[in-house]
């Protein structure tokens, strides 16, 4: 079979995507593309890439590329990924889809036009241990879930200070839709994506606008934000994300479910990227704690994932539909903290 020809926009996270998609043996790299130019020559050298362009519609044009990875500023989320999907490409976009939903809504309009796959990079979900909670949730084992909690904070973790992240004329928000938007996917995926009724948020910036005040630096996005969301099934969802948190941990994320049957808690190891599983149930009167340990499914990366089922074409783990419903809420989050009221879904 013939390699699919990859191009890969943005060399940040994008190296990343790069890596990822070396592990399939249907997938090629052929070209990357990137607006600094010295990072762009580097990573053409040390990848082993021969074409690489400052400018990555001349990529779309002259590579005709049959996959497309879309790895930078938020705010170009959606003319790339448009410009990708027009140019015959299928496209991976990282995560959040776009600055907003309506953003995402055009994306997928496209996709759906040109008849091209639209993936979001929600790589929370491409881990062992993520797809043994599913499993869980999906064996009837925690019954009908009802009450969700999911966390990201960071004591002081703002990324690239001074720089696009903290601007929101490029990113959309800060921690929320930086961080936030990992967990959120996360409970919404292993709560089968129930349909959202109304959103409460708000939305704080004490910490960090303070310290950019003090290093004459851009920042004009919250540093913590926070939501309840409320699903037409009855079932409740909130959701926390900070950059600057007076909080005892480095770096603190969980999710937890509650179900009629049982409950699980994920939640990191030692303030790091290593997670634990924990479920509780009752039966025959008693209490039990179980514990997560290997072995748990095999899993292969976002990346990967994505090239595989264009090969077997077979659905994509992720739609771009769930990517638009991630937007809406985050902009009805972004509202209601904005407004002080409840914000209506749809």
């Amino acid at each position: 079979m013939k390699k699919l020809r990859i191009g890969v926009v943005g060399l940040g996270m994008g190296q990343a995507h790069i890596n990822g998609y070396k592990e399939h043996p249907d997938a090629e790299v052929v070209a990357i593309a990137d607006v600094d130019k010295t990072r762009l020559e580097k990573a053409a050298k040390e990848q082993g890439i021969a074409k690489y362009y400052t400018d990555a519609l001349e990529m779309f044009k002259k590579e005709k590329l049959d996959v497309v990875s879309i790895a930078v500023p938020n705010k170009f989320h959606k003319p790339l990924t448009i410009a990708a999907l027009e140019s015959g490409a299928h496209v991976l976009c990282e995560k959040p889809m776009a600055m907003n939903a309506a953003e995402a809504e055009e994306m997928l309009a496209v996709a759906k036009r040109t008849k091209k796959r639209l993936g979001i990079n929600f790589s929370f979900r491409f881990t062992p241990q993520s797809f043994a909670m599913k499993q869980l949730v999906e064996s009837g084992e925690l019954g009908d879930i009802y009450f969700g909690r999911t966390v990201w904070h960071r004591r002081r973790g703002m990324p690239g200070f001074g720089g696009w992240f903290g601007t929101k004329a490029l990113s959309g928000g800060g921690p929320l839709i930086d961080l936030g938007v990992h967990r959120l996917d996360l409970a919404l995926w292993l709560m089968d994506y129930p349909e959202p009724e109304w959103v409460m948020g708000s939305a704080y910036n004490h910490i960090a606008s303070a310290i950019a005040k003090k290093q004459n630096k851009t920042y004009d996005v919250e540093d913590l934000a926070c939501g309840m969301i409320k699903f037409k099934n009855g079932a409740t969802l909130e959701i926390e994300a900070s950059w600057a948190a007076n909080i005892k941990e480095r770096e603190q994320m969980s999710t937890r479910l509650l179900g009629t049957k049982g409950g699980i808690f994920q939640y990191n190891l030692e303030e790091g990227y290593q997670f634990h599983v924990e479920c509780y149930q009752e039966k025959a009167g008693c209490q039990y704690d179980m514990h997560l340990h290997p072995p748990v499914p095999a899993c292969k990366s976002s990346y990967y994932t994505f090239v595989d089922c264009i090969v077997k074409k077979i659905p994509y783990v992720v739609s771009p539909e769930q990517g638009v419903t991630v937007m809406k809420l985050l902009d009805a989050i972004y509202k209601s903290a904005a407004t002080g009221k409840p914000v209506k879904i749809g």
